[in-house]
């Protein structure tokens, strides 16, 4: 087996090489002063099952996943295996008004033409991997959050909303620690609390999780209402940091205690790796 290693998820895609003690090579890519990528592979011969480690978010990694795909081809891979970490356009998969295009599909459907496996961590919606013409699977960065939270004092694990009350769960039960949902109660027209559904969080250090970060106004607003009601200790962690715009300096400004995210979307705080879990399910198929 060869991993090969995108721009985007460089340090995963060597992490992963690692561990499955295989050979590692990370695709050149660089860009033309119009913008235009490209990417060479320099390597006599790819004649082995290939796995392509890249993101295809924002769309200048989706591009060079298709260059990747074909030069990987036509240097002989037995097979490929594309690892998505992070999925883009996942949360666009279904039209709303007239003229729209069904986002999703469109991209796996693209991305199938070479690729004889696929796997993602947490993609936002798992139906959409239905739409690739290939094996398919998502991985669940549950166990790589709380084994890196395990022994570090936390008491209970909250998703921020019944909707992801099941990854909470999923968090919760590995580390052997109780796990609720927030749930917002509206006091007045204009007044509104965050609180836990049914944990009573005074004294607590608590752990939120959510599956993507994009502008942390929500955690921060949580993590203030959690801290008047008397919890000891705030920290946040999600498997994708998308982090639009100062998202960064904003929750690391606020008065959470830790913000920390996988290494799906590599930032300065993407300290929790998923690389072991990915390995595990690539030898899980041999």
């Amino acid at each position: 087996m060869i991993v090969v290693g995108g721009s985007s998820s460089r340090y995963l895609a060597k992490e992963l090489a690692s561990i499955l003690g295989c050979t590692y090579v990370q695709a050149a890519s660089t860009r033309f002063p119009d913008g235009e990528c490209y990417t060479r592979i320099d390597i006599d011969s790819l004649n082995d099952d290939v796995v392509i480690v890249q993101n295809t978010y924002p769309d200048e990694n989706l591009v060079e996943m298709f260059l990747i795909q074909d030069a990987v081809r036509r240097m002989g891979a037995r097979t490929i295996t594309l690892i998505i970490p992070y999925f883009g356009y996942a949360r666009q998969d279904r039209i709303f008004k007239p003229g729209e295009p069904e986002s999703a599909k469109v991209m796996a459907r693209h991305l199938s033409m070479v690729c004889d496996r696929v796997m993602t961590v947490d993609i936002h919606k798992e139906a959409v991997l239905n739409h690739f013409d290939c094996p398919h699977r998502d991985l669940k960065a549950a166990p790589a959050i709380a084994g890196y939270f395990k022994g570090k004092n936390i008491d209970l694990v909250l998703a921020p909303d019944a909707g992801a009350s099941a990854r909470a769960a999923d968090v919760g039960e590995h580390m052997g620690i109780p796990h609720d949902h927030l749930e917002k109660i509206r006091l007045s027209g204009v007044d509104v609390r965050i609180a836990p559904a049914k944990m009573d969080c005074r004294g607590k250090n608590i752990l939120i999780v959510d599956d993507i970060i994009a502008t942390g106004g929500t955690i921060i607003a949580a993590t203030e209402q959690l801290k008047e009601a008397g919890a000891k200790s705030v920290t946040v962690a999600c498997t994708h940091g998308v982090f639009v715009g100062n998202a960064v300096e904003r929750l690391t400004g606020s008065n959470l205690d830790g913000i920390f995210c996988c290494n799906t979307l590599e930032n300065k705080v993407s300290s929790i790796s998923v690389a072991p879990l990915i390995a595990a399910a690539l030898m899980e198929k041999e």
